[in-house]
């Protein structure tokens, strides 16, 4: 029986998007008005998406979730397409060839595949629930994985590979799969990161700078260091809004990756605190959600979706602050991209639609 949707949930969500416009705003004006004369350059473009994204999200929420549920697979095949289109007419950016352009602006595939990945795998968990036991099952679900974070390191985006893949692997371990399949798939995937890093020497830079930034201060250290001087003297307050000294071409790109560093420079421990509530609530309302809707498929989507956004948000704050290697991925809902507000907006559409099938307790 459907009922309202979980309007605390949609509060924090419209807060967390007003806050990431405000930071966006502080973190980019000097950069803007340096290279495109428009100190509002990076705030405007935000906004627009802000925009696309809330109405793609209340129009998420109308849709019948289990009309999404039967196209599942179109969805991941649209994703899917896009992901290996994007390897052959993408656009290169740090050093990642991830954007498809659409004129003066791009989408990026990855962003699409998040959310495809988590709704192919729920449907499938939905389905094949009294067999998750079967090993081939897991191993089905685990060569998807694979597949999407293999194509995603062509680009390569290792930072958004990760994402999905700790996700993914998180969303099958809750589900119920045998605890003994994943201490196999945890050797294999410590001897596959290792691999990763050998192969590539700018990921062993990345590694090294993130043991001792100071060895290169100048060069692979220097994102690293400027970021933990944004973080380190903030204190309780912080700087104050648009206050910040590291955005003054200290901080290479402010607005994107490390914004968070910017809102603890400027709000201090209380701004980093009440944001990483703002995520714990989300994770929390998935997890409610989860619990309280009588159908699997809802269950594993609602559960799959805060899950992906947490450890999005948890990865992303870990590099800033230094325990995590650089790697390059968004804070949801607040650092400056289109892609990643507005897919994620549609994610969360998906749960507050689902939300609207809870029982009531």
């Amino acid at each position: 029986m459907k009922r309202k949707i979980d309007y605390s949930l949609l509060i924090v969500i419209i807060i967390l998007v007003l806050f990431g416009l405000l930071m966006v705003f502080s973190a980019s004006n000097i950069v803007a008005s340096y290279k495109y004369n428009d100190s509002f350059y990076y705030f405007k473009r935000q906004l627009l998406f802000a925009f696309i994204g809330i109405i793609l999200m209340l129009l998420t929420i109308k849709v019948d979730i289990f009309k999404i549920q039967n196209n599942t697979k179109i969805i991941f095949l649209i994703s899917l397409i896009l992901l290996i289109l994007v390897l052959f007419v993408g656009s290169t950016r740090g050093g990642a060839k991830s954007w498809i352009g659409l004129g003066t602006f791009s989408i990026q595939p990855s962003e699409f595949m998040k959310i495809a990945l988590i709704l192919l795998i729920s449907n499938y968990l939905a389905k094949y629930y009294e067999d998750l036991k079967k090993f081939k099952n897991f191993v089905l679900m685990l060569s998807i994985i694979i597949l999407i974070f293999g194509l995603i390191m062509l680009q390569p985006d290792f930072g958004t590979g990760l994402v999905i893949v700790v996700s993914s692997i998180l969303l099958l371990f809750i589900s119920g799969v045998p605890l003994k399949y994943f201490f196999g798939l945890m050797g294999i995937g410590i001897i596959g990161i290792v691999g990763l890093i050998i192969s590539a020497p700018y990921r062993m830079e990345r590694i090294f700078a993130f043991l001792n930034p100071w060895s290169d201060p100048l060069g692979s250290g220097f994102q690293g260091i400027q970021s933990i001087l944004a973080v380190a003297p903030s204190g309780l307050f912080g700087l104050g809004f648009n206050k910040s000294i590291q955005k003054h071409f200290f901080l290479p790109e402010p607005q994107n990756d490390f914004i968070f560093a910017i809102i603890c420079e400027e709000l201090g421990l209380i701004g980093a605190l009440f944001l990483v509530i703002l995520y714990f609530i989300i994770l929390f309302k998935a997890i409610k959600i989860s619990t309280r809707v009588d159908n699997l498929y809802l269950s594993f989507t609602s559960i799959g979706i805060g899950i992906l956004i947490f450890v999005q948000a948890i990865i992303n704050i870990c590099v800033v602050i230094g325990l995590l290697p650089i790697t390059g991925i968004t804070l949801p809902l607040v650092s400056y991209g289109g892609s990643s507000l507005t897919i994620t907006l549609i994610g969360l559409g998906i749960l507050l639609n689902i939300s609207k099938y809870m029982e009531v307790i």
